[in-house]
């Protein structure tokens, strides 16, 4: 059996993997930037429910589910409302996927501890990465023992993402590493033992600092943290080559691709069984690429 490239603990056990997971995108929002990704978790719980079914039966690792929308320009959500969202969503992944491991896809301390509570999400996935709720969100993590998602974003939520899009040539990834560190260090301080890194591609960079950031990715191995990639359908991939995000999905396998060529040991997608396929085959292709990328 092949050492494992990363291991995590949820929900109390040790979870290892020797290959890079998958983890699928469940959007319980009516605004989304791909339209094939939202469904209604209150209005529609049977269309959700053959999604996660199928997410599962596609191979998914990790089920990501989130109720407030990051595409740019989105509106903002009441607390209520997200959480609202998510319980009926909650509710529906439970049923059909009672074992599958949930991360809860916000930036409010308050929403996470509600769905980690009552629901046993067991990651939280947070795109602000502490700019929203400061230290509560980490200490959330720290006292429940749960994995956490340092993500890169100028700004506490997508609608006050900061415009600055300023890095210098061929350093985008150093940049991005430095201003995640004292975030990290913090989080280590605070007794957060399994924090996973995100890039943040399409926060706060423009298309060719995230095509810059994605051939950049073997550098993150410094940080000795595992590495998420999530550019499923995004406009980094889109823009320059004039499609639309339902027209995207080989784009997402190549960049899913390169991903993992760069050392991704999570990517999160829409798209589960073409990310798994991508996933078999990097790994049947180069069985040691990820051998000595993150301690065990």
């Amino acid at each position: 059996m092949q050492s494992p490239i990363f291991s995590i603990c949820l929900g109390g056990r040790l979870h290892s993997w020797s290959r890079p997971a998958v983890m699928g995108i469940i959007n319980v929002t009516p605004d989304s930037f791909y339209e094939g990704s939202r469904v209604d978790s209150c209005d529609a719980p049977d269309l959700l429910a053959a999604r996660v079914r199928q997410m599962v039966a596609d191979g998914a690792d990790i089920i990501d589910v989130g109720g407030y929308s990051t595409r740019p320009g989105c509106a903002d959500v009441s607390a209520f409302d997200e959480l609202r969202r998510l319980d009926a969503a909650m509710e529906v992944i439970r049923s059909e996927a009672p074992d599958i491991p949930v991360s809860v896809d916000t930036f409010r301390a308050s929403v996470a501890s509600d769905i980690v509570s009552r629901h046993g999400a067991v990651i939280i996935n947070d795109i602000s990465g502490g700019n929203h709720s400061g230290e509560d969100i980490w200490r959330l993590a720290a006292d429940r023992r749960l994995p956490y998602v340092l993500m890169h974003m100028r700004g506490a939520t997508p609608a006050r993402m900061m415009d600055d899009t300023a890095y210098s040539p061929g350093a985008v990834a150093a940049t991005v590493m430095r201003e995640l560190a004292p975030a990290l260090h913090r989080l280590s301080l605070l007794g957060v033992s399994d924090v996973i890194v995100d890039p943040g591609f399409g926060f706060s960079k423009t298309t060719g600092q995230n095509l810059e950031l994605l051939r950049s990715l073997p550098l993150f191995a410094a940080l000795e943290r595992p590495l998420l990639v999530g550019v499923s359908r995004k406009s980094m991939l889109t823009k320059p080559l004039s499609l639309s995000p339902s027209e995207a999905l080989n784009a997402t396998t190549v960049a899913n691709t390169i991903a993992l060529l760069g050392g991704a040991s999570i990517l999160r997608v829409h798209d589960v069984a073409e990310a798994r396929q991508a996933v078999n085959l990097v790994s049947l292709t180069f069985p040691n690429l990820h051998s000595s990328s993150i301690p065990s």
